[in-house]
């Protein structure tokens, strides 16, 4: 049982113990040089590219959906060869224009750090009563176990979250981007493939004054 005094989302000793718990059943069934070997086989298999490239406009729509920090011209140009900032700031506005004409729930919001793809006003609500206000909200078990190993090897791929976890994380991670205790890492324009890792907030949520507080485990000192 919980003590009453910690808050809602727990705290950085539930990490690791899940942490150990993850890698007690790598080694229970595949062993962890198994398993990082199945991750870097697939990251390592090559995209099937689609017969026409996509427009220029949903390229830039799934960077925004993607999350994150907020998108620039400039980072938007490490993922679109030769796109300039006016560009940019055309498709941004046509995209507003479209989702305005169409009644969407969400807008571009564009501001001084760079653009962010967030909610209606009238529909930031629906948010809170879906995951709970930020100091409200409270983890789910996958969550929980995605955010640990997020934790304790970040900068991580998706496809080695799934590889240690042996189980979809898509949404676990979406999750957690939304709720702003981890981001998302774009590499270099020639990389297909984001990284994930903790935000400041999340080390105020855990009360944590830096990674170095994060509880010792067994496993920290072969990473």
């Amino acid at each position: 049982m919980r003590n009453a005094n910690e808050g809602p989302l727990g705290n950085a000793g539930d990490l690791a113990h899940c942490y150990e718990r993850l890698l007690d059943q790598q080694e229970g069934g595949m062993s962890r040089a198994e398993s990082e070997t199945t991750a870097a086989r697939t990251r390592s298999q090559p995209v099937e590219e689609s017969v026409a490239p996509p427009p220029l406009r949903r390229i830039l729509e799934a960077l925004l959906f993607v999350g994150g920090a907020p998108l620039t011209a400039a980072r938007a140009a490490e993922s679109v060869r030769g796109l300039t900032a006016e560009q940019f700031r055309e498709v941004l506005d046509g995209l507003n224009r479209e989702y305005r004409q169409q009644g969407r729930p969400y807008r571009i919001q564009v501001r001084e750090q760079g653009c962010e793809l967030v909610l209606q006003p009238r529909f930031r609500g629906v948010l809170d009563r879906l995951y709970g206000s930020t100091r409200e909200a409270r983890l789910s078990p996958a969550a929980l176990d995605v955010l640990s190993l997020v934790a304790y090897r970040q900068p991580i791929a998706k496809q080695e979250v799934e590889a240690l976890r042996g189980a979809e994380s898509g949404s676990a991670l979406r999750q957690l981007v939304r709720l702003g205790l981890i981001a998302v890492q774009r590499g270099e324009s020639e990389q297909r493939e984001v990284m994930y890792s903790t935000t400041p907030r999340f080390l105020t949520l855990f009360q944590l004054r830096s990674l170095d507080d994060l509880p010792r485990t067994q496993d920290l000192q072969k990473l």
